[in-house]
C-alpha cells in the first residue's frame, strides 16, 4: 500500500508493502492453524455438549484479549504512547507505559481471583442455557476455572505487543497467536488425546499457548524496554490522559463482547450443538477478517498515529482511504465467495468424525449470512482505531451502544418470529456490524470535515461488480466440479474448494483489470512481497 504524506520517500513505501505482506503471511499462518485447532475439536467431539461448554469457557480469554488489545492498548496507550515517540520523547513516553503496566497487572490478578472463585455465578452471563443441563454447567464452570489461569499470560502477551507495535515492530506480535493455537493443538494432541484427559486437554493447551504467545514477545520487549520499571504513579500526565481516552473504549469494547455474549447466550437455548455451529461459522467467518483486515489495521495504525502527532492531517485522511479501498478491494469479494462456497467449505472443514452432514448443512447455513458482515467486521476496527488516533474514544462508545441495542433487539425477533434459528443470530451479527460501520464513517467525515468518500463509494462499486461476476463463475463450476467427482472423501473436497477459488480470483481480477481498479496495483504490489518472502 501507498500512503502520501509522512515524508515518505519510495524505499519507506516499499516497506509499508513488506509490512503488510509479512503481517498478511503471519497472520494467514496463525489463522491455518486456527482451523486445525477447531478441526480437531470437530472430530474428536463433534458437536455437542462438551464442545457447546468449551466454547462458552472459552469466551472468558477472549473477552479479556479483545478488551485490552481492542479497548485499552489501542484506544488510550499506542496513540499516547506512540505520540511521545512520534515527538522524541522517551522518557516522559516510559515513565506513563510503566504506571499503565503496574497498573493493568494488578488489576488482572485481582481478575482473576475473582473468576476462579465465582466462576459459577459467570457462566449464566456467557451461555445461560448450560446452566439448564446440571452435567454442562458443571463442565462448563471447570473449563473456566482452568482457562482463567492462562488469563494473565494473555494480558501480558498484549502488552507487550502493544510496546512492540509503538516501535513499529510487527514481526513478534504477529508470531505471538500462531505459537497460542500451536499450544492449544498441542495440548488437544498430547493432554486431549495422550493423556485421555479429553476436552481438558484443550483447556490445558489454552493456557500453554497463552504462555507461548506472551514468552516469544517477551526477549524483544526487553530490548526496547530498557526504561521499563515497575512504578505507581497515578498523577502522570500521560498515564492519566491514556486512562481518559481508555475508559470510554474499554466501555465500547466490552458492548462489542457483550453482542457475542448475547448471541451465545441465545444460541445456548437452541438446539444442542447450536452454540459450535455459530462458532464453527464465525471462525470461518473471521478468516478474512482477521488476515486482510487485521494485516492492513495493524500497519496502518501506527502511522495514523504519527501523522496526527505531526498535524498532517491531509496524509493521514489519505492513509485511512488507501486502508479502506484496498480492505473493500480484498473483502468484498470474500463475501460473495464465502455465500457460493459455504457449504464446500464447511464439509473441507469440519465434516469428518463426530462431525455429520447435518451438522455441515446447519454451520454452512449459518456462515452464509454471517459471510454479509466480512466487510463491516473488517471495516469497524479500522474506523474506530483512525478516532483513536485522533484521541476519540466516546464516538465509538455511543455508536456501539446503538448496535448493541440493534442486535440484542433483532436477535430476540429472529428466534421468536422466524424459523432461522442459529441462522438468525449470524444474521444479526451480521447486519450490526455493517450498520456500526456506516454511522462511525459518516460520524468521522463529519469530524473531519470530510473524507474521500467518492473515491470509497467508486472503489465499493466496482470491487462489487467484479465481486458478483466472480460469483457466479464460481458457483457454476463449483457445482460443475461436485456433479462430477461428489463430495465423498476430503480428496475431492479440496479439489472443488481449491479448483473453484482458483477461478474465483482468476476472474475477479479479470473484472478488477478491465474496470481500472488502482487497488489491484496495490495487492498485486503485496502479493510480490510475499513471493519474494
Amino acid at each position: 500500500m501507498r500512503f502520501k504524506g509522512d515524508n515518505m520517500t519510495k524505499r519507506k513505501e516499499q516497506n509499508i508493502q513488506k509490512t503488510t505482506a509479512m503481517i498478511m503471511c503471519i497472520l494467514l499462518l496463525s489463522r491455518v492453524l486456527g482451523f486445525v485447532r477447531e478441526m480437531i475439536v470437530a472430530k474428536t467431539f463433534g458437536r455437542g455438549m462438551e464442545t457447546d461448554a468449551f466454547y462458552a469457557a472459552f469466551a472468558i480469554p477472549d473477552l479479556m484479549y479483545d478488551l485490552l488489545v481492542a479497548g485499552a492498548l489501542s484506544s488510550g496507550f499506542m496513540p499516547v504512547f506512540g505520540s511521545y515517540l512520534a515527538n522524541d520523547d522517551e522518557d516522559n513516553g516510559w515513565k506513563a507505559a510503566n504506571t499503565f503496566i503496574t497498573v493493568a497487572l494488578i488489576i488482572i490478578l485481582i481478575f482473576n481471583a475473582l473468576g476462579i472463585t465465582f466462576a459459577k455465578q459467570l457462566i449464566p452471563l456467557v451461555a445461560y442455557g448450560n446452566t439448564k443441563d446440571p452435567e454442562k454447567y458443571a463442565l462448563t464452570v471447570k473449563l473456566t476455572r482452568i482457562m482463567f489461569t492462562g488469563v494473565t499470560f494473555t494480558v501480558l502477551a498484549g502488552l507487550c505487543k502493544g510496546i512492540l507495535e509503538s516501535y513499529k515492530k510487527f514481526l513478534t506480535p504477529a508470531i505471538g497467536p500462531v505459537l497460542y493455537n500451536v499450544g492449544i493443538i498441542a495440548g488437544a494432541i498430547v493432554f486431549g488425546k495422550g493423556l485421555n484427559m479429553g476436552i481438558y486437554g484443550m483447556a490445558i493447551g489454552v493456557i500453554i499457548g497463552a504462555f507461548f504467545n506472551f514468552f516469544v514477545q517477551y526477549p524483544e520487549f526487553r530490548r526496547v524496554g530498557t526504561r521499563f520499571k515497575f512504578e505507581l504513579n497515578l498523577k502522570n500526565e500521560g498515564y492519566r490522559r491514556m486512562l481518559s481516552l481508555m475508559v470510554p473504549a474499554l466501555i465500547g469494547s466490552s458492548i462489542n463482547r457483550i453482542n457475542l455474549l448475547v448471541n451465545t447466550n441465545v444460541a445456548s437455548v437452541l438446539d444442542t450443538g447450536s452454540i459450535t455451529a455459530l462458532r464453527y461459522a464465525q471462525r470461518i467467518m473471521m478468516l478474512p477478517v482477521g488476515i486482510f483486515g487485521a494485516g492492513i489495521l495493524t500497519t496502518i495504525f501506527p502511522v495514523m498515529n504519527s501523522q496526527i502527532a505531526k498535524k498532517e492531517i491531509d496524509e493521514y485522511k489519505e492513509t485511512l482511504c488507501t486502508g479502506l479501498r484496498v480492505l473493500f478491494f480484498i473483502t468484498i469479494p470474500c463475501v460473495i465467495g464465502l455465500i457460493v462456497l459455504n457449504l464446500p467449505i464447511v464439509r473441507l472443514l469440519f465434516r469428518t468424525g463426530h462431525f455429520t452432514e447435518g451438522d455441515a448443512r446447519i454451520t454452512a447455513l449459518a456462515l452464509s449470512y454471517y459471510s454479509i458482515g466480512v466487510l463491516g467486521n473488517s471495516a469497524v476496527p479500522i474506523i474506530i482505531r483512525a478516532f483513536y488516533s485522533i484521541q476519540d474514544t466516546k464516538t465509538p462508545l455511543y455508536v456501539g451502544l446503538i448496535t448493541a441495542a440493534f442486535n440484542t433487539v433483532l436477535n430476540i425477533a429472529f428466534v421468536k418470529f422466524s424459523n432461522l434459528a442459529v441462522s438468525g443470530i449470524a444474521l444479526t451479527s451480521a447486519l450490526a456490524s455493517c450498520l456500526e460501520m456506516v454511522i462511525l464513517y459518516i460520524l468521522l467525515s463529519k469530524k473531519m470535515n470530510g473524507l474521500r468518500t467518492r473515491e470509497l463509494s467508486i472503489s465499493f462499486i466496482k470491487s462489487s461488480i467484479s465481486a458478483f461476476a466472480m460469483g457466479g463463475a464460481t458457483y457454476m463450476s463449483s457445482k460443475f466440479i461436485e456433479s462430477k467427482i461428489g463430495f465423498a472423501t476430503k480428496s475431492v473436497q479440496l479439489v472443488n474448494v481449491a479448483v473453484s477459488m482458483l477461478i474465483a480470483i482468476i476472474v475477479y481480477f479479470a473484472f478488477a483489470y478491465i474496470l481500472r481498479m488502482p487497488e489491484l496495483d496495490h495487492v498485486t504490489g503485496i502479493i510480490k512481497e510475499k513471493i519474494k518472502r
